[in-house]
C-alpha cells in the first residue's frame, strides 16, 4: 500500500516531537542548571530528528493528510487521533525520577531501534537513523547513569525511581508492537523488526535497573493504542499548547 511507508515515518517523527515537546517544557525547571541545559539539549534532538522525518514523510506518496504539504503542517495541523505516537512519550514529565525513567525506557529502544534501521533499504531513513543513533546514544547514556544514581542514591530518591518504574513498565510492551505496516515494509527491506531487538533491549534494560538496585514490576498488565491513534488524555494538553500558535495565526514562519 502506498500509504505504508508515510505512515512508518510518521510514526518514528511522533514519538520524537512528542517527547522533544514533553522534555521543553522542563526548559528553565531542570532540578540544577546543568541538568537544565542537558534536558533542553535532548529535547532540541528530538525535534531535530523529527523535523528530518517529518520532512521525508512529506515527499513519500500517500492519500492520508493531502492537505498537508510540510514539515510543519504535519507536526502542527494533525488532530489527535492522527498522531502514531507510543502512549510512553506523551506521559507526564512528573517528578524527576518520573521524567528520568520514562526517558530511560525509551532511549534504551531507541539505540537499538536505530542501530537496526542503518541497515535499512531506504536510503533516506537510513541516512536519517545515521545521524539519530549518535545523539541517541548520549541520551541514553544519560539517562541510564541518572537511574543508576536516583536508584543507588537516597531512600527517597530509591522509592521514587521505583515508583516511577512500576508506574511506566506497562507502556513497554507497545515499544514492540507490530501490525500488518510493519510486516510489508519489512518483506521489503525496509522496516526493523521490533520483535528482534527486544532481548538486547530487556539486557540493557535489566543491567540497569539492577546497578540501581531497583527491582522489575512484575505486573502482566500493558497498555497499548498510540499506534492505531488512541491516545491517554495527556496528548491532548499537549497539542493544544504545542499547536496554539500554528492555528491562531495559520501560515505562519519563524
Amino acid at each position: 500500500m502506498k500509504n505504508n511507508l508515510f505512515t512508518y515515518t510518521l510514526r518514528i517523527a511522533d514519538d520524537s516531537l512528542i517527547l522533544g515537546q514533553r522534555l521543553s517544557e522542563l526548559c528553565g525547571h531542570g532540578p540544577i542548571l546543568e541538568e537544565d541545559i542537558a534536558l533542553t539539549n535532548i529535547a532540541l534532538d528530538l525535534i531535530g530528528q523529527a523535523n528530518s522525518l517529518y520532512d521525508y514523510a512529506a515527499t513519500t506518496e500517500h492519500d492520508l493528510f493531502p492537505k498537508l504539504k510540510s514539515a510543519d503542517d504535519l507536526a502542527f495541523l494533525r488532530y489527535e487521533r492522527e498522531y502514531k505516537n507510543l502512549l510512553l512519550v506523551e506521559q507526564p514529565n512528573g517528578d524527576f525520577a518520573q521524567t528520568i525513567v520514562r526517558n530511560f525506557l525509551f532511549d534504551a529502544f531507541r539505540v537499538e531501534f536505530y542501530t537496526a534501521l542503518l541497515q535499512s533499504k531506504d536510503q533516506q531513513l537510513a541516512a536519517i537513523a545515521e545521524k539519530s543513533l549518535k545523539e541517541t546514544k548520549y541520551h541514553f547514556r544519560h539517562s541510564a547513569e541518572w537511574v543508576i544514581r536516583l536508584g543507588d542514591g537516597t531512600e527517597e530518591s530509591h522509592q521514587r525511581t521505583q515508583t516511577a518504574l512500576n508506574h511506566l513498565w506497562k507502556y513497554t510492551s507497545e515499544l514492540f508492537f507490530e501490525d500488518e505496516i510493519d510486516e510489508a515494509l519489512k518483506a521489503e527491506g525496509i522496516a526493523v523488526s521490533l520483535s528482534a531487538l527486544k532481548e538486547n533491549w530487556n539486557n540493557h534494560v535489566h543491567s540497569v535497573i539492577e546497578q540501581a538496585t531497583l527491582a522489575i514490576p512484575s505486573t502482566d498488565f500493558v497498555q497499548l493504542g498510540g499506534r492505531t491513534g488512541r491516545h491517554t488524555e495527556h496528548l491532548g494538553f499537549i497539542l493544544t499548547e504545542m499547536q496554539y500558535m500554528q492555528r491562531a495565526y495559520p501560515g505562519m514562519e519563524w
